[in-house]
C-alpha cells in the first residue's frame, strides 16, 4: 500500500490491524513518535479490535480435536475463493476508510473463528449456525463499514469494558461487552437507549459478545445497561451499570 507523507494520519487503523508492509510500518512508527494524536488513535484501535474479537470468539469443546482428526481423511479440501481484484482494491480502501475496515475485519475474523466448532455438530446444526453467524456478521459489518461510523468506549460499574459503534447512515448501533460478569440466576443484562430522558428497551446481552441495538439510535443521546429479570423489562428496574453518551 503506497502513500504520501500527508497520508500518515490515516494509517492508524491499518497499523493496528497489521495491514502495513514492513517499510510502511517502520515509517508510521517513526511518524507517531512525534504525533501524539496518531499514537493515541493507534492504541485505541488495537484495544477495540481486541475487544470485538474476544467478544465474538468461542472456544472449541474438548472433543473437537479428536473428531476432526478422525474425519479429516474424508473431507475434500477446496481452494480458497479469492477474487483477483481484492488485492489492488484493498490498498485504496484502507487509506479512505481505515477505521471501519479495521473494526469490520476484527469482527469477521472472530466470527469465522467461532464457526470452527462445527466439527462437533451435525450438518443441519452447522448450516443453521453458519447462517446465523453470517447474518450477524453482515449486520455488524454494515455498521462498522459505514462512512459515518463513530466509536465510543466505556466501563460499566461491574467492571465490564464496553464499546458502541453507531452510524446515522445505517440508523443502527453495535454494542460490545467484554469481561461482563455472569448476571446470576433469573437475571439478564438489558440495553437501553436514552431518548430525551426516557429509557427505551434496546435488546438483551447475556454475557461477553456483540449485538445490534434494537430501536432507533438516531436521536438517542446515550446507551444504558442494567441488570433485569430474565426476559427483560419494559422500563429499568435497577440503577444503571452504565450510561454511555453517544458521540454527536
Amino acid at each position: 500500500m503506497k502513500h504520501h507523507a500527508t497520508d500518515a494520519h490515516t494509517l492508524a487503523a491499518a497499523y493496528a490491524l497489521g495491514a502495513l508492509d514492513a517499510t510502511e510500518r517502520k515509517d508510521f512508527e517513526a511518524h507517531f513518535q512525534t504525533c501524539e494524536a496518531c499514537r493515541q488513535e493507534a492504541a485505541e484501535f488495537q484495544a477495540t479490535t481486541a475487544r470485538l474479537a474476544a467478544a465474538v470468539a468461542q472456544p472449541p469443546p474438548p472433543p473437537a480435536k479428536a473428531q476432526v482428526m478422525a474425519s479429516i481423511d474424508g473431507v475434500r479440501q477446496l481452494p480458497p475463493r479469492i477474487p483477483a481484484h481484492v488485492v489492488p482494491v484493498l490498498s485504496g480502501i484502507l487509506r479512505r476508510r481505515a477505521v471501519p475496515l479495521a473494526l469490520a475485519a476484527s469482527v469477521a475474523a472472530a466470527a469465522l473463528g467461532g464457526i470452527a466448532v462445527w466439527q462437533t455438530q451435525n450438518a443441519d446444526d452447522l448450516e443453521q449456525q453458519a447462517r446465523q453467524a453470517q447474518q450477524q456478521l453482515d449486520a455488524v459489518s454494515a455498521v462498522l463499514a459505514a462512512p459515518d461510523a463513530r466509536t465510543v468506549h466505556g466501563k460499566a460499574a461491574n467492571g465490564a469494558l464496553t464499546t458502541v459503534v453507531s452510524s446515522d447512515q445505517q440508523n443502527e448501533a453495535v454494542f460490545t461487552a467484554a469481561n461482563l460478569p455472569a448476571p446470576g440466576a433469573g437475571k439478564t443484562y438489558q440495553l437501553w437507549l436514552d431518548h430525551d430522558g426516557t429509557m427505551r428497551p434496546a435488546g438483551l446481552i447475556h454475557g461477553d459478545g456483540t449485538v445490534i441495538l434494537s430501536g432507533n439510535p438516531a436521536d438517542a443521546s446515550a446507551v444504558g445497561l442494567t441488570l433485569e429479570p430474565a426476559g427483560g423489562s419494559p422500563q429499568p428496574t435497577t440503577d444503571p451499570l452504565l450510561l454511555m453518551t453517544l458521540p454527536a
